[in-house]
């Protein structure tokens, strides 16, 4: 049985005072959220310099594990603007968020330059939130097989059967997100057994029954429940609906109610 993981990514969000007051909110009075993380892992990807903060305001907490937005494939040098995974790690990121879709469009990241990234992160011992997804031109276009087979074979070369076991898949609908619109449950499902299927095929079936897949397009808690019903979709990589504390409570609630 795959346990939910529900991803809060706030992109470009929330600085440093917002996330200690996010993180009070969220989790309240000790031990409030323990009967939910029994049975959904919850994860929060603030912006770096908001990461201390989030961390501190956790005070050791297990409730909330912490994930970076993106990491260098790097380790150290001259490398502007960039931070390692042991950088992270020293933070006490768990997870981080690599191959969006908003890195892959708007900087110009390669499937081998995510494929660079995961295969770093798994060194460090962090856990990948890998994200794939089609444009509505491609799946308007018949492409959205050869496109999610493509950005998954490229990304995970190079990836062992043990490693995998670390890593989320993030299946993101490009035209579903920040948009409002979401895809039909239909569509989600049959985009994520896709997805399992290939995954299938470049392991095997066994590993492909473990690895959980997230949806990535516009969830919230009233379309959670139905979405997460689904047999091959196993979390939510949330963005507008994380960044409020109650609606990101919300959401979690229902999925454990999909549960």
């Amino acid at each position: 049985m795959r346990k939910p993981i529900i991803a809060a990514n706030w992109k470009m969000n929330i600085g440093p005072r917002e996330a200690e007051d996010f993180i009070n909110s969220f989790i309240g009075q000790p031990g409030k959220l323990d009967s939910i993380t029994s049975q959904v892992d919850v994860v929060i990807a603030p912006p770096f310099v908001s990461i201390p903060a989030a961390v501190a305001a956790l005070n050791s907490s297990s409730a909330v594990s912490i994930a970076a937005q993106n990491m260098s494939d790097q380790d150290s040098g001259a490398y502007t603007g960039e931070v390692s995974s042991m950088m992270l790690k020293e933070l006490y990121v768990r997870y981080v968020i690599l191959g969006h879709s908003e890195r892959r469009t708007l900087y110009g990241e390669t499937d081998a330059i995510i494929n660079a990234k995961i295969k770093k992160a798994c060194a460090s011992n962090l856990k990948p939130i890998f994200c794939i997804g089609e444009t509505l031109e491609e799946r308007e276009g018949g492409k959205l097989e050869s496109v999610l087979r493509t950005q998954i074979t490229d990304g995970l070369v190079g990836v062992e059967e043990k490693d995998l076991k670390e890593i989320v898949i993030a299946y993101e609908p490009v035209w579903a997100i920040g948009t409002g619109v979401v895809a039909s449950v239909d569509q989600a499902q049959e985009a994520h057994a896709f997805v399992r299927s290939v995954v299938a095929d470049l392991y095997n079936q066994e590993a492909a029954d473990k690895i959980r897949i997230q949806y990535g397009g516009s969830m919230k808690a009233s379309n959670a429940a139905e979405l997460l019903a689904q047999p091959d979709i196993d979390g939510g990589l949330v963005g507008g609906a994380s960044l409020e504390s109650q609606s990101f409570l919300d959401l979690i609630k229902a999925a454990v109610s999909a549960g």
